[in-house]
């Protein structure tokens, strides 16, 4: 198995973009080229930028880099679950729940940023 998986960080991120993407099936048609896609992409994009920053533990900057675009994506998710929320298109437990995870994914990626010698190789 690569590393990247064995983090809590990418674990937690991949099980809440895939939530996220069940979460999405009911959201209106006309939402599906917009607040749809938009929602989906940035969740995957968390996972999928950590796992690009492991690649590159060789080089700190490069690391700490990814990291930080991995957080900037949560923080687009979590936008994108304001929007959904005003739309109500998901009641509010359900978006407490998911920017309670979101958060959570956060602290670890900041963690991450603060701590690289940690991951670094």
């Amino acid at each position: 198995m690569s590393g990247f998986r064995t983090l809590a960080a990418y674990q937690k991120s991949y099980l809440l973009a895939t939530s996220i993407r069940r979460m999405t099936v009911d959201f209106p048609k006309e939402e599906r080229y917009s607040m749809t896609d938009q929602i989906r992409r940035s969740s995957r994009s968390v996972s999928a930028n950590l796992a690009e920053s492991y690649g590159r533990r060789r080089y700190p900057k490069h690391f700490v880099a990814k990291l930080a675009d991995a957080v900037s994506e949560n923080y687009e998710t979590q936008c994108w679950l304001d929007f959904a929320l005003e739309a109500e298109y998901i009641k509010e437990e359900t978006y407490d729940r998911y920017i309670a995870a979101s958060e959570e994914v956060g602290k670890l990626l900041s963690f991450m940023e603060n701590h690289p010698g940690k991951y670094l190789r």
